[in-house]
């Protein structure tokens, strides 16, 4: 479908994202297992990897808002198991999981990290760059203490698999008091030396992800964690970087295929312009104009438009709304996540999912597991200006329903005073 400089009606261009995401599709009438996973892991490309568990951890809730309810097991098997599907890197958009199939298409972005994180002169085009915290810590660690990297690396051969807080070959920590260059040590994320290290090695290749231990990431030599898997040019693994993206979105401008902090898989500005003009001289993309959008836009060409009939509560990181500017376009919905918003200035309450009825998104639903008391707490729920609380009710009684068995809770209370809350309590 599409035609080179059509322009695509908004609500076209709304229904293309949503077919590419999953939604036109039946949740499975029976049971859910692998085989469901991987198409939906294979339709979104990426499951973006968060630590807040208010409600449940974000790369559960793309699969059970396009599946239903699923056995989280089976998603814990293909992440951590020695048989694993699936890999963990940084690179997905944010810290993501990714198909293994999918990781000789970063070896050149582990390479280019490598470099960047001690070489001064190397490029740090935002497309491309290891995270700042790396880079920064990098660059003081090869004057401060040559060969600790290396120390790092030999611990983990060593005793691996290792947490960060455990792969310290000497035992000092640093503390945020200490005058210090590095702006992160000690702070939010707790970046000391060996932190620092490891997250270098990781960045580079040279160690991966071999599980989780109360959600803390274990370290381990990559040899000893994936598979041996052919090397790809560079060029070939962008492209390929590139039509996963525009196949998992449908229609996208470029800055949404691959820019940095918007993209699946961000590439530096000048190697998108290239790769997208390949992609158009190949006929996987075409160049249209999307209703409402002043930029450019690429239509994939396997793209598909069909009805959606979706019911669905969506993480915040979900592939669909991630990008939050073309949410904001392809829906009409300003969005922007809470948690870190101080509490008097949240509007919509603390951890908010959007909810997807039919190709619009209607409400905001603040969501919290009260695992103590066995109940999905819903504090605040907003309806979108125009949409009719009785539209609402009776499908988002059926879906917090629905979550709430799934999460093993005896029971939704819903506490906002909203007029939609109190009839979604009365429900």
């Amino acid at each position: 479908m599409g035609a080179i400089g059509e322009t695509i009606p908004i609500d076209v261009a709304r229904r293309i994202a949503l077919n590419a995401q999953g939604f036109a599709d039946p949740r499975p009438s029976g049971r859910v297992d692998a085989r469901h996973l991987r198409r939906v892991i294979d339709r979104i490309g990426v499951l973006q990897v968060d630590s807040v568990n208010v409600l449940c951890r974000s790369h559960y809730l793309p699969l059970f808002a396009r599946l239903g309810p699923y056995p989280r097991t089976t998603l814990d098997r293909m992440c951590w198991d020695a048989d694993r599907e699936l890999f963990e890197f940084f690179w997905g958009h944010k810290a993501s999981l990714i198909p293994l199939s999918s990781y000789p298409l970063f070896r050149w972005r582990m390479r280019a990290a490598e470099r960047q994180s001690w070489d001064p002169s190397a490029d740090l085009d935002p497309g491309l760059t290891a995270p700042w915290s790396v880079v920064t810590g990098m660059r003081r660690l090869t004057i401060e203490r040559p060969g600790y990297v290396d120390a790092v690396l030999a611990l983990v051969t060593e005793r691996g698999p290792v947490t960060a807080g455990e792969a310290s070959p000497d035992g000092v920590r640093r503390n945020r008091t200490d005058p210090d260059p590095d702006p992160t040590t000690g702070t939010m994320w707790n970046w000391q030396d060996a932190k620092i290290a490891i997250e270098y090695l990781f960045c580079a290749g040279r160690v991966a992800i071999a599980g989780r231990r109360n959600f803390e990431r274990l370290y381990d030599l990559t040899e000893r964690v994936l598979p041996s898997q052919p090397e790809l040019s560079a060029d070939e693994a962008r492209r390929e970087l590139v039509r996963i993206s525009a196949r998992t979105l449908g229609v996208a401008t470029a800055r949404e295929l691959c820019g940095a902090g918007t993209g699946h898989f961000p590439l530096p500005t000048a190697t998108a312009r290239q790769v997208i003009g390949e992609l158009v001289e190949a006929g996987d993309l075409v160049p249209v104009r999307v209703e409402g959008v002043k930029q450019q836009s690429y239509l994939w060409s396997g793209a598909e438009e069909r009805p959606v009939q979706a019911r669905a509560l969506l993480s915040p990181f979900d592939t669909l709304i991630w990008n939050r500017d073309r949410t904001h376009h392809l829906f009409d919905f300003f969005y922007r996540i809470s948690i870190y918003t101080p509490a008097a200035q949240r509007v919509h309450g603390y951890y908010v999912l959007p909810f997807l009825l039919g190709d619009r998104l209607v409400a905001r639903v603040d969501l919290k597991a009260d695992r103590r008391n066995s109940a999905l707490i819903v504090p605040t729920v907003t309806a979108e200006p125009g949409v009719p609380d009785a539209d609402i009710v009776e499908p988002l009684a059926a879906e917090l329903s629905l979550i709430a068995s799934w999460l093993e809770l005896d029971r939704v209370l819903v506490t906002a005073d909203s007029r939609l809350g109190k009839a979604l309590a009365g429900a």
